[in-house]
């Protein structure tokens, strides 16, 4: 409250002054020019009048002394004013730089207008609230707010309201325009640092941005996080801005370099050899082939279908030359929980990061990037909303018509949506999955173990991002509903299924189809008579 009295008490006075001076100026410079009225010059006598001649002269010679002294007089007045002005201007630009100072290195403000200590202070609060430079604590999984990512082309958003669009394109203009500020405002940072330099660095175009997060919260403000391609291979820069519902501030410009990152992808498994197939092929294009700096630890439950599992991965070793896996054996039921904690700790090496996966999901080399980006030993960790597919089979009519699944990896609202529920795949440092304490070991089969590391990382001093990413699908899998649940469960169960076969439209269309197959007969019949 006292940094708005005093902005809005300081800011119209300010503008006031400059208007009146300026009006000022303005002002004596017409009357200064202005002819004089019919009045003033029937005062002087004409040139046959009793006075004669050298009257008049005499008269004309004195009224020039005084329009000369009238003219000096204004002109020393115009010199005040100006000075006055130029005075007051260079008072604003000295607050506009003690501004940029007081927010020290890194931090800046377009346009600031007013600098007192109790502004300084509220920017610098909203910017820690923010969860800018460390995490804040939250109660539940509902407290989060989640960020939406986007691309110069699409926005990736989950507050999809009545449309059910899970991504918007065109985006909006408002959004548009927002969004573009931040963009423009990240390349201004990137090549204004470039031109101060000595060495020869290329000039950073909308081109060379990869992909952004952002974030409303409505008591604080709007975050933006700013990936750009780096000089080099595997270097990025990212620079992050904060809006604190005025003009937006540059916060963090960063230099990552993920050439060395390691990711250690963990997958349980029992069974579904075929599945894990379709996965290994997925593994070898993206994580061999194009990444390259991938490790693979298979946990597996069980015995039967162990030798078919093990094979695929061993003829995915000797034919890429890929050596960097794991493959552990435990002869128990199957746990989902455990089998991604002993993945985790039974890891020797160095700090690596870990993304905890399933053998139903396809991820892209773009995502691989995106989990490096997003987790920081100590102070990230990141949670992708992935995008969940409906059933082919539905989507495309029949089976005969269904594309190849490359082809079937598109957001849109008839082929999938965000699985905003789900919290298993997840990218987080070993470090820090340890030092949290790990999973529930307690909770069995699947389900719900997810949920509980993810309320330990809300719990914690970590920022934890979350935030739907277009380079993570779960590919769809019938999904069985047991003879032994109960009713309630059964039809709980039946209404999940429905959720993951396909869109609300698509549903309705299934349901109506008798009815809609009515009219297209009585459509045929119409047009036959005609």
């Amino acid at each position: 409250m006292m940094v708005r009295r005093g902005l809005s008490a300081w800011l119209p006075r300010m503008v006031v002054l400059l208007v009146v001076l300026c009006s000022a100026v303005s002002i004596l410079y017409m009357l200064a020019c202005t002819p004089k009225g019919i009045d003033e010059q029937l005062a002087f006598p004409r040139a046959n009048s009793p006075t004669g001649k050298e009257g008049y002269q005499a008269i004309l010679q004195e009224r020039e002394e005084q329009h000369h002294n009238y003219i000096n007089s204004l002109k020393k007045q115009i010199a005040q004013l100006k000075d006055e002005l130029q005075e007051r201007s260079e008072q604003l630009k000295s607050l506009q730089d003690h501004y940029t100072d007081s927010l020290g290195p890194g931090l800046e403000r377009s346009n600031p207008e007013k600098t007192p200590a109790d502004l300084l202070e509220f920017l610098r609060s909203q910017i820690d609230r923010a969860e800018v430079h460390a995490g804040a604590k939250l109660p539940t999984e509902y407290a989060a707010v989640p960020f939406e990512s986007f691309t110069l082309q699409k926005v990736y958003q989950l507050d999809t309201g009545l449309t059910r669009h899970p991504e918007e394109k065109p985006v909006r203009k408002d959004k548009r325009d927002e969004l573009a500020e931040a963009i423009e405002l990240a390349l201004e940072t990137l090549n204004s640092q470039n031109s101060d330099s000595n060495t020869n660095h290329h000039m950073y175009a909308a081109s060379d941005f990869i992909e952004g997060m952002y974030r409303t919260e409505k008591d604080k403000g709007t975050l933006y996080e700013l990936t750009f391609k780096g000089d080099r291979s595997h270097e990025f820069r990212r620079i992050i801005l904060f809006r604190p519902f005025g003009p937006i501030m540059k916060v963090k410009n960063e230099n990552l370099n993920m050439a060395n990152t390691l990711i250690n992808i963990v997958v349980p498994l029992a069974k579904r050899a075929s599945k894990f197939r379709q996965f290994m092929q997925n593994f070898r294009e993206m994580g061999i082939e194009q990444d390259g700096r991938i490790h693979l630890t298979v946990v597996y439950f069980g015995k039967e279908q162990m030798n078919e599992v093990k094979a695929i991965l061993e003829n995915t070793s000797k034919s890429a030359n890929f050596k960097n896996f794991t493959f552990i054996q435990l002869n128990e039921e199957f746990s989902r929980g455990k089998g991604l904690d002993i993945g985790a700790r039974i890891w020797k090496g160095n700090n690596v990061v870990l993304f905890f996966c399933d053998v139903d999901i396809y991820f892209t080399a773009e995502f691989l990037n995106t989990c490096r980006l997003n987790t920081q030993p100590g102070k990230k960790v990141f949670y992708p909303v992935l995008f969940s597919q409906y059933n082919p089979g539905i989507i495309y009519g029949h089976h005969g018509s269904i594309p190849p699944l490359e082809q079937q990896l598109v957001i849109k609202k008839e082929t999938g949506f965000w699985r905003d529920f789900g919290f298993g795949m997840t990218c987080q440092y070993r470090s820090d999955f340890i030092n949290i304490g790990g999973f529930d070991l307690d909770i069995k089969g699947w389900g719900g173990e997810d949920v509980h590391l993810y309320r330990k990382y809300l719990h914690s001093n970590l920022i934890v991002v979350r935030t739907p990413v277009r380079g993570l699908f779960h590919l769809w899998h019938e999904k069985r509903c047991p003879d032994e649940l109960t009713p309630e469960q059964y039809k709980m169960c039946m209404q999940s299924k429905a959720m993951n076969e396909a869109s609300h439209g698509q549903l309705g269309m299934l349901v109506f189809r008798h009815e809609i197959e009515a009219h297209l007969r009585k459509q045929k019949t119409s047009s036959k008579k005609t």
